[in-house]
């Protein structure tokens, strides 16, 4: 299951990109060493106080730590060392930062002509925005994002930090890519990603349609064309379901809910009138759903084989029989939390997925394991 057990990785990164590209690689069995600071780490390690916040804990799972400051010359060595024997490392400060750290791609390269660098940044290595200090919220704004997840009346950001995480997928992607053509040629790569670029790719539906159409998307219009619903049931659980285009999921969400009178309303008759009054639907519907309990909706929603889920939190989606048919929830032993619980990588390989996991590793939990390594394979 370990398909990149022959792989190591690099990983000199910090809060969500880059430790989340090093994430992907090591659910993939790589063998991924995060250096960090000596004494505190990753930042985001004490976002909740401590140095093993949920945040850090997210993250960095399947990795080993070691923790050196690469302005110590006995430490830099360390590193270069490591690199030396990499496949792959990953940072992603902002454009000069690297460099002033003794890992850019110049001096890394000299150790290791072979070495795949992949550089995550906010805005990219050039151009006015290069040395903009950027976060989620910026690069989900700067890429047209952030106004489709924001609310239009009393408008704030919500949700998660969709910026980071997608970045991060992304550099993982075109380091397999990179490591692929390793493989035949034996030459390595620079890649560089921003956030920028990354949010801007993700969101490629909202361009398309602008270029092609002249629409502008905002944040109603793919429910609102998709004729996606969220309702509060009676039991002030929520139930979310997906009528798309085909009739029959509209006639099974009347015949469901014992609407049928508006198969005959003419604001419902049409798709395109659906579309055009979903307003009215929801102010209809919403009714309708608070007189029964959520439980009651799916299985009345699933007899009529209307496309829906209940709209779960965190502490039930994993705890849904599919999801625990799927082993979507994996645990492991854990010094730091008793047990450490996470979800699993989401592809299987013939058919098996897996379910083995390590705890994100405390600050420099394997630095002495890594320094004993280095020093075999320098004796041998």
């Amino acid at each position: 299951m370990k398909i990149l057990s022959n792989i190591r990785v690099i990983e000199l990164g910090t809060y969500i990109t880059g430790p989340a590209a090093g994430m992907h690689l090591a659910d993939l069995g790589a063998d991924v060493i995060k250096v960090e600071r000596p004494g505190e780490g990753d930042p985001f390690r004490a976002f909740k106080g401590g140095l093993y916040s949920p945040h850090y804990q997210t993250y960095n799972r399947n990795k080993r730590s070691i923790a050196l400051n690469t302005k110590e010359k006995e430490d830099l060595d360390v590193l270069h060392n490591l690199v030396r024997d990499a496949d792959v490392f990953i940072q992603n400060f902002r454009p000069g930062v690297a460099e002033k750290l003794g890992a850019g791609e110049d001096e890394l390269r000299a150790l290791n002509p072979g070495l795949i660098y992949c550089a995550i940044s906010g805005f990219g290595t050039s151009g006015p925005s290069r040395d903009r200090p950027t976060y989620d919220t910026v690069a989900q704004a700067a890429s047209g994002y952030l106004r489709l997840l924001t609310p239009p009346e009393n408008p704030r950001v919500i949700g998660p930090a969709i910026a980071d995480a997608i970045t991060g997928q992304y550099a993982a992607m075109a380091i397999l890519a990179a490591l692929l053509e390793k493989g035949q040629t034996g030459t390595g790569r620079r890649i560089d990603i921003s956030m920028l670029e990354a949010m801007c790719h993700f969101n490629l539906d909202s361009f398309t349609h602008y270029y092609s159409v002249g629409e502008v998307m905002g944040p109603l219009s793919r429910p609102v064309v998709s004729q996606s619903y969220t309702f509060e049931c009676a039991d002030g659980k929520w139930i979310a379901f997906h009528l798309s285009s085909p009739t029959k999921f509209w006639e099974g969400l009347l015949q469901a809910t014992d609407q049928m009178q508006l198969k005959d309303d003419l604001r419902f008759a049409e798709r395109l009138e659906r579309i055009k009054h979903q307003d009215d639907l929801i102010a209809h519907f919403t009714p309708v759903f608070k007189t029964r309990p959520r439980d009651e909706w799916c299985d009345r929603l699933l007899a009529n084989e209307v496309p829906h889920s209940p709209a779960y939190d965190s502490d039930e989606a994993l705890e849904d029989p599919q999801a625990q048919h799927l082993n979507i929830k994996v645990s492991a032993p854990s010094s730091e939390l008793g047990t450490f619980t996470t979800v699993r990588a989401p592809y299987s390989f013939d058919g098996e997925a897996d379910l083995d996991v390590l705890p994100p590793p405390l600050l420099d939990e394997h630095g002495a394991e890594i320094r004993a390594e280095l020093k075999k394979r320098k004796a041998g």
